[in-house]
């Protein structure tokens, strides 16, 4: 069968429509609307950097207005929702439990082997949890034998609830510092919720599917990284299958390198309103560089983790959406005691930016300086000073 081709801004429409940032508000508002950002991206990465205000919260925000941020423990309470792996941590919708078991199943046979210390420290913290209730790593002793060597340099205990977590016997909660709560699955699982393996051919379906409809158009690379704690998964065989049965449809993209595809319910007349969204360096548009690149002409990297000496544009630069293209990158932290957002840098890319996307910019920021519990804002330098200009005087 022919490919379906498709001119860029096609795709590109495509695209931010299946991200959840076709217009505002795309999924409604109120918690029933997170949790339908959740359930249609079937996954919304989770990170721990605190720079601004966290990505998994910021995700929310730029696609729920009323977003609060006690939401997220609320459905995690309710059973609505689970934190857990996929290509790394984030939050699932619970319906899609089972599909987290082949990954469970990967971490427990896959990973390095336990020594018997370990194996017995792990069964001690299991039977604890199981007598006395939800832990969390503060509550053992300090059982390190050396002293540390870095960050990841994990104690045993922390090791062990990681390790039990990883493996499907501990489940986790957050408290309201962020703070990791380990429980067991029984005390988080609602009782109704299936937990039967999935065939690998039924894994594999679920993150094509998945994997498809958070991107609206996909690599094979892109759907394997999805799967990628799950070794040997059968995901380009069952490719072949979905596309014999038109299940998906083979894409043909001007201008970017192939194969590409998508669901064949998918509609390629899609139309975006022109709205502007400040997104998250880990939101589900952001995290595929070379994707970015091929469809936006965007070439963006989060330099949090690039050395100072070598960083372009700063330290958490967030990527700015107006329309179907990125205007902009802008480097922010939030001072949370002085209640001051600083904004070190504001890089504009190299497109028209009219009066109407400077009013949307101006608007957005302070919604977003509110978001971050912050009451003012700092600018430092730009590209394009007068721009800059245009912005900082509606502050």
């Amino acid at each position: 069968m022919e490919p379906i081709v498709l001119n860029r801004s096609q795709a590109r429409k495509i695209i931010i429509h299946a991200a959840g940032l076709s217009k505002k508000a795309q999924f409604g508002t109120g918690t029933e609307a997170v949790y339908r950002v959740i359930d249609h991206l079937g996954y919304v990465q989770l990170d721990t950097n605190y720079v601004v205000e966290r990505a998994h919260h910021h995700a929310m925000f730029a696609r729920v207005p009323d977003y609060q941020t006690e939401w997220l423990a609320e459905l995690g309470e309710q059973g609505d929702i689970f934190e857990y792996f996929t290509s790394d941590a984030g939050f699932l919708p619970m319906h899609d439990f089972r599909f987290s078991l082949p990954v469970k199943k990967a971490f427990e046979t896959q990973g390095a082997s336990l020594t018997k210390r370990e194996s017995d420290l792990m069964n001690q913290i299991l039977d604890h949890v199981e007598r006395d209730g939800a832990v969390m790593v503060g509550d053992f002793e300090n059982d390190r034998v050396e002293a540390s060597s870095g960050w990841w340099d994990w104690r045993p205990a922390k090791v062990a609830l990681e390790r039990l977590y990883l493996e499907g016997k501990l489940m986790i909660s957050r408290n309201s510092a962020f703070q990791k709560v380990y429980h067991l699955p029984l005390d988080v699982i609602p009782q109704d919720t299936d937990q039967t393996m999935p065939s690998d051919e039924e894994y594999a379906r679920y993150v094509i599917l998945r994997t498809l409809g958070a991107l609206g158009i996909s690599s094979v690379k892109e759907m394997a990284w999805r799967a990628r704690r799950v070794k040997g998964n059968l995901v380009k065989k069952e490719l072949e299958k979905m596309l014999q049965s038109k299940e998906a449809l083979t894409v043909s993209v001007d201008g970017v390198k192939g194969p590409l595809y998508m669901r064949s319910d998918t509609d390629i007349n899609i139309s975006i309103e022109d709205e502007l969204f400040i997104l998250s360096p880990f939101d589900i548009l952001n995290v595929f560089r070379a994707r970015l690149k091929d469809f936006f002409d965007f070439d963006y990297q989060i330099e949090c983790f690039v050395p100072a000496p070598k960083r372009k544009f700063g330290y958490f630069s967030l990527p700015i959406l107006s329309g179907e293209k990125f205007i902009a990158r802008m480097d922010a932290k939030a001072n949370r005691k002085q209640k001051v957002l600083i904004i070190h840098n504001i890089h504009f890319e190299p497109v028209e930016i009219g009066q109407k996307t400077i009013n949307q910019l101006v608007q957005n920021l302070k919604e977003f300086i509110l978001f971050n519990k912050c009451q003012d804002v700092t600018f430092g330098r730009s590209n394009n000073i007068t721009l800059l200009e245009l912005i900082s005087q509606e502050f």
